[in-house]
């Protein structure tokens, strides 16, 4: 691609990876932009990323299709279990996002997704900078894919490595 062409990525095109927990589709990635990478993600029902936290990363999220709870905000306590309870100073509690809803989370902002349907849900999922997130879903559905219960230790490694300080557990049926 040279500087005078874009990028066009059909409906259905892109790198898919994929494991029971998560189902990630690579749209735009770091060699194309110096911005972001951009992923379709499906979530499961009974998914939860857990609540957790970027000290460089900015991201963005719209809900495409399904539901899903998700938190964007500083809580008046950091408990280590149900990031659905989490209440800010100002008020503001865990949303139920449908279609149509985004979610901008700026480096610093504790946030959390989780899917508490019976359905799978869809979102555009945009990370900056890239490559970060691309090389982190890569490896994290490497570790869910071998089936059973998370290996918590070895993605408690590879989110330190990615910037990411975990709050509260990942969760999957």
């Amino acid at each position: 691609m040279t500087a005078t062409e874009g990028l066009l990525v059909p409906p259905g095109a892109g790198r898919v990876v994929e494991a029971p927990a998560q189902q990630v589709t690579f749209k735009v990635t770091g060699s194309h932009s110096r911005t972001a990478s951009t992923f379709e993600v499906v979530v499961p029902p009974g998914f939860d990323v857990g609540a957790h936290v970027h000290t460089r990363s900015e991201e963005l999220f719209y809900v495409l299709e399904g539901e899903l709870d998700v938190l964007a905000f500083e809580p008046k306590v950091r408990t280590p279990d149900n990031w659905q309870r989490w209440e800010s100073s100002s008020g503001n509690r865990v949303v139920r996002a449908t279609p149509g809803t985004v979610i901008v989370v700026p480096p610093g902002c504790p946030h959390a997704f989780a899917n508490p349907t019976d359905g799978p849900a869809k979102m555009f999922f945009q990370a900056s900078p890239p490559p970060d997130h691309e090389r982190y879903f890569e490896e994290l559905l490497e570790i869910l894919s071998t089936g059973g219960p998370p290996d918590h230790t070895a993605i408690e490694d590879l989110r330190r490595r990615y910037d990411i300080e975990q709050l509260t557990p990942l969760k999957h049926r």
